[in-house]
């Protein structure tokens, strides 16, 4: 029960990915949850299941991190978390000679930006408190090369140097931040979007021999997200035989 008594605000949080995973996760270690999402319909599929966990129907909030005022509602639905995991993003595939500036710009702008608003929102609530958790979702694309990755890899860098400044301004408030660099975690979404052979040449790249399951990424969020970790702020951790 590591999160006994802690609200816990998780965006990007239906269908079956590392957000679902880390609300279950959560749930299971005693936490409130409050979820979030773009898409209505798995977003209510997925408060079904963590109902089961907690006893009750968690709250949910339809939410486009892209947008400011859902951003605001979200929070005002959620309350004053004492967690907030960063989840939401956007990938992508196209050469740079090829990529629009639509292309480049929405993946900044629910990757980075988004992150960007979601942090800021929950700042607002926490610092007053003097106290709070905020983990995000980077990428081990933040440090490695990839054809067809340079906005998401943008994105994913930024996240990760969002991470470290931010926590240093808010270290004085007792609120840390850190963040999560997966490489591949296998799930429904990632086989619509991508080939067999990419996912065949990402998982030959692993250390394993294969994908990591979402939750053995929630398992690593959830440390931050606890009082293990304590003593860290502006790091970001490589869930992953790849990193820097």
């Amino acid at each position: 029960m590591m999160l006994q008594g802690k609200r816990v605000l998780v965006t990007a949080a239906a269908g079956g990915g590392i957000g679902f995973a880390t609300a279950r996760r959560c749930a299971e270690e005693g936490a409130f949850v409050i979820l979030a999402d773009i898409h209505e319909r798995r977003l209510g599929e997925a408060a079904d299941k963590i109902a089961e966990i907690m006893g009750e129907r968690p709250p949910t909030a339809i939410c486009n991190v892209t947008d400011q005022d859902q951003v605001d509602a979200m929070f005002a639905i959620a309350g004053d978390v004492d967690i907030l995991v960063n989840n939401a993003g956007l990938g992508g595939t196209a050469n740079l000679v090829d990529m629009t500036d639509d292309q480049w710009s929405r993946v900044l702008d629910v990757s980075l930006t988004g992150t960007m608003r979601c942090m800021r929102a929950a700042l607002q609530h926490m610092i007053p408190r003097k106290s709070g958790v905020i983990v995000n979702n980077a990428s081990v694309l933040g440090w490695r090369a990839q054809k067809g990755q340079a906005h998401y890899a943008a994105a994913k860098a930024g996240v990760m140097a969002l991470t470290r400044c931010a926590a240093m301004e808010a270290a004085e408030f007792g609120i840390r931040i850190n963040a999560v660099a997966p490489s591949l975690a296998m799930h429904p979404f990632l086989h619509k979007v991508t080939s067999p052979e990419l996912l065949e040449e990402l998982t030959s790249k692993e250390a394993f021999g294969r994908a990591a399951d979402p939750v053995e990424i929630a398992n690593v969020i959830l440390f931050l997200a606890s009082d293990l970790s304590s003593y860290m702020t502006g790091e970001v951790i490589s869930v992953s035989s790849q990193r820097a």
